[in-house]
């Protein structure tokens, strides 16, 4: 069994602000960024297997994939590009919105954000006020913003993105946790401590990964002539409860107002906006290139879409789909297991996208019985 770290990924290059900004201006950085995405990925994996099978009997050639959230994106890639590498592929949380735009994507996304706030504020209703008095604080903060122990800022906005852990079991109660800690330092202190924001600071990993941050939304861009353009701001900021967002190209913090007593302040989701580029040390230094990514529209294709309906090699996909997935819509999911001939999908409604970890057993056990059970 190999774990393979993706190109700018654990040990394999990761990709961090002090090495990209040393390669040139902000036009050299990102044509270095652009090469990370899955289609190089495959590339990656298939030059691995064939290097590792050389000397293998034809028959051991062929290897078994294993793919979680965006691998599952990668194992399609694979199965489009290299099907005949491959014995089997198993995805979790992963069926990719295959041919569908950024905006697409996070339109269906967005829903299932607000109802995940619905749960967290039906769960927590003491949160309402919690988080609006943290939102004030922050804001008549001077230039709303209050600096971290880790550098960067904390900001309203900033604040708000924590709502990516939503999309986990125990995501309520951890996003709790962090906003009682946070009302009782000002219940106490009227500021927020050390220990709190150090915490704080553990909710986004940008700073060590900002591969995630700089990728997140050209995963999407799926073939050519496509381009991101912060399509998850250009979306969020135009629905109500998440005006807060701004839009791209106008000042991050300008135009917000707190809602009055009462109304909820909405969390975002697994969405990365340009004022992560204005909060997170790391981000900062590479937010040229990033603006040179957003507005980039010569990506590869990702997907041969007939290649996947026709699954000419008859390769045996297993996935588990979850109904309530805050980073996969499970409506789009659906589209694509339509789509991929010979696969068979495991759908509930009681895990979220991290049930591989959470539920390992119960996750596992669904995927062998599809495999070891012939539906005929």
């Amino acid at each position: 069994m190999l774990y393979l770290d993706y190109r700018g990924t654990g040990l394999s290059t990761p990709i961090n602000a002090k090495h990209v900004t040393s390669l040139g201006d902000a036009t050299t950085q990102a044509d270095y960024l652009r090469l990370f995405r899955q289609d190089n990925i495959v590339r990656d994996l298939e030059a691995v297997r064939l290097c590792l099978t050389e000397d293998f009997p034809p028959q051991l050639k062929q290897w078994s994939t294993f793919g979680q959230s965006f691998g599952g994106f990668v194992s399609l890639t694979y199965l489009s590009r290299y099907p005949e590498a491959l014995r089997e592929s198993f995805l979790t949380g992963g069926l990719a919105p295959v041919g569908k735009a950024p905006e697409e994507v996070y339109e269906a996304t967005f829903k299932t954000v607000v109802d995940r706030n619905r749960a967290y504020y039906k769960k927590f209703p003491e949160d309402v006020e919690r988080v609006r008095r943290i939102a004030h604080h922050i804001a008549r903060s001077a230039d709303g913003a209050i600096p971290l122990p880790g550098g960067g800022f904390l900001t309203v906005q900033r604040f708000l993105s924590i709502g990516i852990a939503f999309g986990a079991h125990g995501g309520l109660n951890s996003v709790h946790v962090q906003v009682l800690k946070m009302a009782a330092d000002l219940d106490q202190f009227d500021f927020f401590t050390r220990s709190t924001l150090t915490s704080f600071e553990q909710n986004l990993q940008f700073d060590i990964a900002p591969i995630y941050g700089i990728l997140h939304e050209a995963i999407y861009c799926y073939k050519p002539g496509v381009a991101s353009n912060w399509a998850a701001a250009r979306v969020g900021s135009k629905l109500k409860e998440f005006s807060w967002i701004g839009e791209p190209g106008k000042p991050s913090t300008g135009g917000f107002t707190i809602p009055p007593a009462g109304e909820p302040l909405f969390f975002s989701g697994e969405m990365v906006f340009p004022f992560h580029f204005d909060t997170f040390p790391e981000l900062m230094e590479l937010k040229d290139a990033a603006e040179v990514l957003a507005k980039y529209d010569q990506w590869e294709e990702l997907y041969d879409e007939d290649a996947l309906r026709n699954n000419a090699h008859e390769v045996p996909v297993y996935a588990a789909s979850f109904v309530e997935d805050m980073s996969v819509d499970f409506e789009l999911a659906r589209e694509t297991a339509k789509m991929v001939k010979g696969i068979r999908v495991y759908e509930t409604n009681s895990m979220y996208h991290n049930a591989l970890r959470a539920k390992s057993e119960e996750v596992l056990r669904e995927l062998c019985k599809m495999r070891d059970d012939p539906k005929d």
